[in-house]
Order: C-alpha cells, then structure tokens, then sequence
C-alpha cells in the first residue's frame, strides 16, 4: 500500500498512525458530573450530554504540526551503550479522513520517517504528546521495511503530555519473545518499561497514571462517617483474608489509619478504555442508580406488592410514579434505555425470560431443582455422600450444627427406596448453606428475617431433580454457642397451607442462594481472584512475552469495572447492602468463603470432581462421568474447558520446548511468585498452588484465568435477570420466618398465601433497584469482544499462534451448534424445564443486550 519515497536528502518510510482524540463524554467526563446536577437542574445534564457527544478537545488537525512526535527504535542495530539505537523525531504529517480501515471515533495520520538501510528494523517507538489534551493510541503501522515488510503495532493506550511521564512512552512490535530469545537491542527497553508499569508504591496514584501495585480491601467503608460506615479491611490478615486489588494511594480516614478515604478510584489509565465504551456506560448506570435513583424511590416507594399480578404488571403496564421523580430519573445518561418510560409516566422493565412463556412454572419443585444445574447459580450443588450432614463449624464457638434431617422424613419421597440405597446409587444431592450464613445470622437478623438452610434433593428416574427436604435453622434462642433450633420442611399437596410453607421454604433457599450467588459465585471467584493475576501480568509479563499476548484479552475492563463496583455495589450503603440479605455483612461473608478457596479447584473438572457430581472415567466424554447426566452447566462446560485448554496447549507449545524453558523464564517465574505471594497472599502458603515448574502448570494454571474470566463468569453472571429480573422466582431477601401456627401471620398465611410471600421476600423498593441493576449487570455491551475473538487482527506476528487461534475459533463454533442441537433434544428435561426456557449461557457469540447467552473474553461487567 505504502511504499519507501525516496528523496535527494535521504530514504524515507511512511507510517500511518490510527488514535482517537480525547472526547468530552468518556467514562471519566461521565462519572464527574456532579451528583446533584440532576437533581438541581433536571433537564440540563441531558441536553448538555447531547451537544457535547460529538464535541472534541483536540480536532484531528490539531495532531498536526509538531504536537505528536514517534522516534523508531531499532530492534537490530545498537548504539555504543548496548541499546537499540533511536531515530530522529518525526511528527505526524497529514490527516487520512477517509482510511476504510477506521473504526467509530477513530482518526487517522500519515507519519514519514528518515530511514537508513543500517537502522535494520523497527522494533519499538517512543511517543511523545505535545499537546494538553490526551488521545488513545490504537495502532502504528510501518509499510514497506527492508527485509521485513509490513511492521504493525497494537497500542491501545492513553497517551498524555509528555511532562505527565518520567520516562518515554514505549511501544513494542506485535513480535512475541521469550525474555532469553529478545532481540539483543531491545532488552533494556524490555525491562525498562516493566519497571515503569511497577511503580515505587509510594504516593498518590494520578489519573494519568498506568502503575499496578497491590492493596487490601480498605476503602468499602468510611469510619469518619460514623459506625454505621465502619467496614473490616479485607485482605491481609488470617481473620479476613482476600485477594489484593490495584493500589491507589489516598489518604486515611482519621477514625482507622488502615482505611482508605472513599473517593475517585484510581484505575491504571490503559484499564479504561473510555469513549463512550458500552460497559463503561452501563456501569454508569448502575452508578447513578445508588447516587441518584435509589434516594428518589426511597422517598415514594413504601408500600408492599399486593398480589403476584402486580408483580408481573412492572413487565406490562409498569409502575405509575409522580411525573416529578421521573423527570428527574428519565434524564440521566445511560438510563434511559434501562428505566424505559411510556406516555403514561409508568417505569417499565421487559419481561424476565423465565415467565416468558409461563407465569407460574417458577413455583413448581422441577423447576426449583432445574435451577440448581442449569440456572445462574450451578455451581454449588454437591452430591450427598454422608448422612445425616455435619457442619465444618468450630463447636466450642458454635455448638453441635448437624442436620437435624432424618432418613424417616427423606424416605417418604424416595419411593421404594431406602436412604442407604439412594446414597448408594448417587442419587441424592445437596444444596447446603448451613455453614455459610450461621455464623453471621445473629447480626443478619437484627434487620432481616433469615435462616441458614440445607436442602436435600433427589435424582428422577427421569434425570431431573426433586427437592424432598429442607432444614431452617437459626442460632439457639440462648445464643449460638448451644448450637441451632432446625425445622424440617418436606412437600406438600398443592393448596393446602402445608404448600404455603413448602414454598416458603423454597424461597428461603433461594434467598440463600441469590446472596451466595452474587457475593462468592460471581463477585469473589471470577471479579476478586482474577484482579491479582491482572496486576501481575501488566507488572512482571511484557507485551513481548507470549503469555501476556495469550492473557491480555481476557483482563480486558475487569480492573476498572471492580472500582466502579467498589463504589456502588459492594461499599458499605451500596446496592448490594441495601437489596441483599446479607446487608453490611455482605462482602465479609465473602471473606469467610475465601479462606476455603482453592486456585487449582476453579478449573472445571476438578471442581466437578470436588463436588462429587462427576468421576474420573477414560471411557467417557472429557474423560469424565457425570453423576447427574443432564446436568446443562456441565456438559456445556466440559466442551468449552477442552477447548479452552487445547488451544492453550497449542500455544504455549509454541515456545517451550521443555520444562527447562518455563523454570528458566525470567519473567514467568517472578509473575507467578508474585501473582501468589503478594496477589493472593494470605493463601500463599497453601499446599495446592502449582509450583510453576512444568510446561503443564503453565498451561493448567493460563487455562483456569482463562476459563475463570469468560466462561465462567458468562454462566454466573448473564443469567441475572433472565432468572432474577423476576422477584418470585429469586428473592435477595427475606423479612419475615415462616409463620407458627395462632399467630395472625398463619392467619393471613390461610387467607392470602400470596400475600404472605410477598410479605416475606424483597420489598417492592428494594425490587425495583434490584431489577434495575441486574438488568444492566446482563446485558452485553454493544463493543463485546467474545471467546475465540480478539479486537484486533494483528495481535501477533506469529502465523503459527494465528493458525492455532483461528483452529480454536472453529472449535468454539462446533460447541455451539452442539449446545443448539441438545435444546432441542426433548429428553432432556433439564435444558428446557417447566418454564421452557433453553440453556443457552454458554452459547459463545451474542448480540447486544439481554440476550440470556454468549461469552465476553473478560469480566467486562
């Protein structure tokens, strides 16, 4: 396309340089609009949106001249230090407006460069940025070099004005090396620029910064506002041990010199991607929910539900609020497609996939079951291997926590089996929150209404599975250290106020369920584990190395989306204390949780395994046989994790011919010390880690990121509101215990069952926030990179990793039309279920929205 012009002065070459100029409405110019300026002013935030959407600090011309300046750094000839030798400075020369390559908000700049056949060939560039504006680098692109052709450089980064850097901005070819196989006159640029993203921890992190460093969960609360703000430091101590999260350095609140003062988050600035990216958008929202949505619902929200018609009526005719409170929601950037308004002034939401098709599927016992392996949270059941069940609980603190569930109660919805024999024919299940919430049910109940329950499921003949108990249980009425006070509740005939209480019960679980599920399933074991291995890789895994090429899709957003939810979601008062059950305990009980977390158990099979659900068997698919045949989540998975792990294997053959290569890695080695001692250092002693020795540990511990950042958390996270969006169905909190009989609760139990249960889980206020939020947390963005994609095409030079990508790429498509053919496979009851909703999570591509499938590379929302 380009060629060499040659001039009388000297040879020149011709680049084209691709960025974007910084935009008024990026995600930083979004989040600082004041909080009350829609309040004060409601109909000018919008309209302020809406003129400056297109508005831009720097125009493309204003790149011209001498503001922008790229240095080639030779990758093959040295200067008498030893170190690639640096061309003259040349600065961008004209714009290219109609380049058909450009993507949205893109510009595009040619750039000439002076060039000598004895430079050799480009291997990096410093930058520079004259001007006082930032712009995103996307890509460089060198046409034409001797002896090399095209040379592409992948950017993707924030580049400010020079003074804001101690050192140049440093770009690298999409050439992949191993530390000892790195080109002779670019190792010092190498390293150097390591220690650049490292930092020295110390100071104040700047938001032009790009410096990853560790620091524990301090800044959930704020004790200078008062005890009810006072949180735990999570992270860095056996009572409370936690994953790190990226450092920021503010200033301590003057209650606690260990907590962080709340405020702007610091995200490494290459973390956010800005211009108006979708996440970056719908986290806004989730934002301006908690600061802005919440208090206006609060103050007109106060009644309950009357009947389960009016729940369903926030799908069809919505929820009629004051014209005042609207117009002052209606407005906000990023909520008006997610609190839909019609002429009538009414809220609406769409309609959760569950009820779709049936309104009241939801209640039955199959569907109940169904959800435990094919819902958003089925990752939890375990197979029954002992009985009765015991609890892991310390009994000096806690007393004698066993089951109080007897083999005469289960017997009776065996049928003509006896519990000897349904254990031993792996027939019986459990789902088992005892352990989980006892502890913190003493202080969950001060506000709430709440047991620890354990519920006992069996195996169909027909694959699908039967709740036939659940145990309640709360601390002893004098005090936990006596152990608990159980009920048992078992089925009953519909109509009679015995069901009343079966789905109750049933409920309770679920409550149970949906706050283990937010806290541990998705926030805790795919949002916290992953944020170490991300800030290990930028710090010790240059853009060289193959493992960080390998890596670096699935890290996308993850950093920038756990600050926001540091600041909405999981901070003391957040949405997630105000909605769940938990309440301020919420993120602490995830803490608890941690503590029995182990790295080698998240991948599939060994988790599989752990939970008894399947068996190692050579002869079976995956060389493993599951417990429970149609178990959707598993199958589906299963496919996804070979796959996942193939292509892993195939590359990182690529470049470690022995185990000697890994163990000699000088970058690898320190990352994965690092990403172990210092990322998840209060688990550093802990026997399971892989001690990164072996081409196998590599490729084991890359494929369980991998599957951990996509995957999985497809499976816990996109199924939110197509399960939850319907309060019945998934309630996040209970208020009140199952009534006893002559009270007037059984009273109103008898007359209104209905009423009864609306009574007993979320409130209509909390609902509404609740929808709102998982709405937004299960929709992809309109810019979603899925597995088996990367967003840009010349991610490496390497044909070979390439070829090998594209194989994994074609895999991925086979699994999904796999995944279409059993939907529609009738005998399998629990891909579809009562409410005939196909399992669909782990389909990988989606479009955008609620759309109840696809797999995004990274935790991006």
């Amino acid at each position: 396309m380009f060629g060499i012009l040659n001039t009388n002065k000297s040879q020149k070459i011709k680049g084209t340089v691709v960025l974007m100029p910084k935009n008024v409405l990026d995600f930083n110019a979004i989040t600082s609009i004041p909080k009350g300026s829609v309040l004060d002013a409601p109909g000018k935030i919008i309209g302020g949106v809406t003129g400056i959407v297109g508005g831009v600090i720097d125009t493309a011309t204003a790149f011209l001249g001498r503001n922008v300046s790229i240095q080639l750094i030779s990758a093959t000839k040295t200067d008498a230090g030893g170190k690639g030798e640096v061309g003259k400075e040349a600065f961008l020369s004209s714009h290219l407006p109609r380049l058909p390559t450009l993507g949205a908000r893109q510009d595009a700049f040619s750039i000439y460069f002076e060039y000598d056949a004895n430079f050799g060939i480009p291997g990096a560039f410093y930058i520079r940025n004259y001007t006082s504006a930032e712009f995103f680098l996307v890509s460089v692109t060198l046409e034409d070099i001797p002896n090399r052709g095209s040379v592409q450089f992948v950017c993707n980064s924030w580049i400010y004005n020079f003074k804001s850097y101690n050192k140049d901005r440093i770009f690298f070819t999409n050439d992949t090396y191993l530390p000892s196989q790195t080109p002779a006159a670019l190792t010092h640029f190498r390293k150097e620029e390591l220690l650049n993203l490292r930092g020295d921890g110390t100071g104040e992190r700047k938001v032009y910064d790009r410096i990853y460093d560790y620091d524990v969960y301090n800044d959930l609360g704020n004790p200078d506002y008062g005890d009810k703000f006072v949180r735990p430091v999570l992270g860095g101590s056996s009572t409370y041990p936690y994953p790190r999260r990226v450092r920021s350095g503010r200033k301590f609140t003057r209650r606690d010199p260990k907590s962080e003062r709340p405020g702007e988050i610091y995200v490494p600035r290459d973390e956010n991607f800005g211009h108006l990216k979708s996440s970056d958008f719908l986290m806004y929202g989730i934002k301006s929910i908690s600061q802005t949505v919440m208090p206006l619902l609060k103050s007109v929200i106060c009644d309950e539900f009357g009947s389960f018609d009016e729940v369903r009526g926030l799908f069809e005719g919505g929820i009629k609020l004051p014209t005042d409170i609207l117009s002052q929601i209606a407005p906000l950037p990023a909520l008006k497609e997610i609190l839909r308004t019609d002429g009538e002034q009414a809220l609406k939401f769409p309609p959760p996939h569950v009820i779709k098709v049936s309104k009241s599927a939801w209640m039955t016992d199959e569907e109940f079951g169904r959800e435990m392996v094919a819902g958003v949270n089925p990752c939890v059941i375990r197979l029954l291997q002992e009985f009765p069940l015991k609890s892991t609980l310390d009994t000096v603190v806690y007393g004698d926590q066993s089951s109080t569930i007897t083999k005469e109660q289960l017997e009776t919805n065996l049928g003509e089996l006896t519990v000897e024999q349904a254990l031993n024919g792996k027939r019986l299940f459990v789902l088992d929150y005892h352990d989980a919430f006892m502890p913190y049910l003493e202080r969950i109940n001060i506000n709430a209404k709440a047991y620890a329950t354990r519920t006992i499921l069996f195996l169909k003949d027909d694959g699908t599975l039967k709740p036939i108990a659940i145990e309640l249980s709360v601390p002893h009425s004098n005090g936990v250290q006596y152990g608990a006070e159980s009920k048992v509740i078992l089925p009953a005939e519909d109509g009679s106020v015995e069901s009343t209480i079966w789905l109750l019960a049933k409920a309770h679980v679920i409550v149970n369920d949906s706050c283990y599920h937010q806290l541990m399933s998705h926030w805790l074991n795919t949002h916290a584990v992953m944020e170490p291995f991300i800030i290990a890789t930028n710090r010790h895994l240059s853009v060289l190395h193959p493992i960080n090429k390998l890596l670096y899709p699935h890290f996308r957003d993850t950093i920038n989306i756990n600050g926001q939810a540091r600041q909405a979601l999981i901070n003391a008062e957040g949405i997630i204390e105000q909605t769940f059950l938990p309440g301020p305990s919420s993120v602490e009980i995830s803490s608890a949780v941690y503590k029995n977390w182990v790295f080698t158990d998240q991948a599939l099979p060994a988790d599989l395994i752990k939970r008894g659900l399947a068996v190692e068997d050579p002869s079976s698919p995956h060389g493993l046989r599951l417990a429970i045949e149609d178990y959707p989540y598993a199958v589906d998975g299963l496919e996804i994790w070979d796959a996942i792990k193939a292509w892993v294997q195939e590359y990182v053959s690529l470049y470690y011919p022995t185990d000697e290569a890994v163990q000699k890695d000088t970058e690898i080695q320190p990352w994965w010390k690092e990403a172990v001692e210092k990322g998840h250092g209060d688990l550093k002693d802990k026997p399971w880690w892989p001690k990164m020795q072996t081409i196998q540990d590599l490729v084991q511990s890359c494929s369980i990121i991998i599957w951990t950042a996509s995957a999985l958390h497809a499976a816990v996270n996109f199924g939110q509101y197509p399960y939850g969006g319907y309060i019945l169905n998934r309630p996040t909190n209970s208020r009140r215990f199952i009534p006893e009989k002559g009270t007037p609760e059984y009273a109103e139990m008898e007359k209104s069952p209905q009423k009864a249960y609306l009574k007993t889980i979320t409130s209509k206020y909390q609902t509404l926030i609740d929808l709102s939020v998982i709405e937004i947390l299960s929709r992809h963005a309109s810019d979603e990179v899925y597995l088996g994609e990367r967003d840009s095409k010349y991610w490496t030079s390497d044909s070979r990793a390439v070829q090998a990508f594209t194989k994994f790429g074609t895999k991925l498509a086979e699994i999904e039309g796999k995944i279409h053919s059993r939907n529609k496979d009738s005998s399998l009851k629990n891909r579809y279920g009562p409410v005939q909703l196909p399992y669909s999570l782990l389909v990988g591509k989606s479009e955008e929205g609620l759309t109840f499938k696809g797999i995004p590379n990274s935790i991006s929302i």
